[in-house]
This record gives C-alpha cells, structure tokens and sequence, in this order.
C-alpha cells in the first residue's frame, strides 16, 4: 500500500507580540516537518528557534526509518549545543521548544522537547502524542492539578524542558503506525494555549489538512492571538494505483 502525504502550514506573530519567534521546517520530500517555538525575546527567540530548524533542514535523512529517528535526535541535540554556548557568549538565556514529525512508508515519529505539541486525527478522534514539558503538567501528572486548571494558572508558562537553557537535553520520541486517513498537526502553544482541543479535533474533522491551518488561524485571531502561532497539517491518503493494462503505465493519482 502506497501513501501519499498533504501539508499545510502557516505561521503568525499573532496580534500581541511584536515579532514572530516562532520557527517552521518543511521537508516534504523527506516526510519531515518540525515547529519551533523560541524564547527569549527578539534577538534571542527567534535566533533560538531558526538554528534548530536550520540543523534540521541541513542533514541528509537516512533511508533507514530507525536510523532516521535517532539523527532527528541527534540534530536537536547539536542545536541545543549551539544554541546553549551563544546563550553563554551573550550572557542572556535563550531558548526554544521542538516538535518533530518524521513519516517514512507506514510508520511515524514525533519527537519533541519542550510545550509545541504534536497530535492525531485518527477515525474522528483527536490524540495528543506529546506530553507537554512544562511546571503545570508535571503538577498535573503528580494529581496536584487538575487539567482544566492548567490555561489560567500561573506557571502555566514555566517550561521544564527546553533547547539551548542547559549544556544537555533530554529528546522524547513516540513512534507508531500509520493509516491512510491518519492527519498529523504539530502547533506551537500559541494554538493549544487558545482552542481547546474539542475545537482543533473539530476544525481537523470538517476541513481536513488543506484548509484546517487557515481556520484554526483565523480563530486564534479572532480571540486576541497573545502569542506566536504556528500550525502544521499534515494529511495521509492511500494512493489509487491505475493497472498497466489501462494503458497508463501504473500512474499514481
């Protein structure tokens, strides 16, 4: 079964922030697509999250699905290298989040550091793969907060993993299955801070990746955008493979 991958991708200052320090890479050809979000103020964000996505424009990806995965690691981590000595040239911390989605045949990772998330639409339903780096999900994870108390509390902001703030890092991976019908969405928290996720797993329903990006945009602007946004859709549909004998030559539609 052959797939064939549709992207979208859009990224705002959103109506709050003076500059955008958010970050995109976009490799479809190599199944790769990664959302950075930067910290540190302009100068210092923004630089933050271009190196990461820089590092993982740059590198040739592997055939091999598992050695794939694990130089996607190995790039964040030689972009936290970079990133943490500037910081200490500079005198300043800076920093950033990373989410990663690589798709090679009929299998799928996400890779991440950081509160950019990483979800799935699979058979209606919305899954978020990643488990946020940050002070509220640890207190959430440790029964001592509810999650519908996370938006309003105040270390809702407070990361506790993060590129480029320590010497190391520590990369999370999950890795799965794809299915044809399967749409991915990396964000920055300028989205998830904003539309629950009723609201995304609805837009990602009605719209599919094509035009989910644009709405969901246009949503977070319409409620005042305080962040950066970024969101990337990407959609997984089984290719319809013509017989020979049809006189195509087997052409992919």
């Amino acid at each position: 079964m052959r797939l064939k991958l549709e992207a979208s991708t859009v990224t705002h200052r959103g109506q709050v922030r003076e500059n955008n320090e958010d970050a995109l890479c976009e490799r479809p050809d190599a199944g790769l697509w990664a959302v950075a979000d930067g910290m540190g103020g302009h100068a210092n964000g923004d630089w933050a999250s271009s190196q990461i996505a820089r590092c993982l424009s740059e590198f040739p990806l592997p055939g091999d699905f598992d050695s794939a995965c694990l130089r996607i690691a190995d790039q964040i981590h030689a972009a936290n290298q970079t990133i943490y000595a500037e910081a200490q040239r500079r005198g300043v911390q800076m920093g950033s989040t990373i989410v990663v989605l690589h798709v090679a045949g009929n299998r799928f990772s996400v890779s991440w550091v950081g509160d950019s998330r990483g979800y799935l639409l699979r058979d209606g339903q919305l899954i978020q793969l990643t488990s946020d780096h940050s002070q509220v999900q640890e207190l959430i994870d440790r029964g001592l907060l509810e999650p519908e108390e996370a938006k309003t509390h105040r270390m809702r902001h407070m990361l506790s993993r993060a590129i480029g703030v320590q010497d190391a890092v520590e990369v999370d991976i999950v890795v799965d299955q794809t299915e044809p019908g399967d749409v991915f969405l990396l964000c920055s928290d300028g989205l998830s801070g904003v539309l629950t996720d009723t609201e995304i797993g609805e837009v990602l329903r009605t719209l599919g990746p094509d035009q989910s990006t644009d709405r969901m945009l246009d949503m977070v602007l319409a409620r005042g955008a305080p962040d950066n946004v970024s969101i990337v859709a990407i959609g997984i549909r089984e290719c319809t493979e013509i017989p020979a004998s049809a006189g195509t030559g087997g052409a992919n539609l």
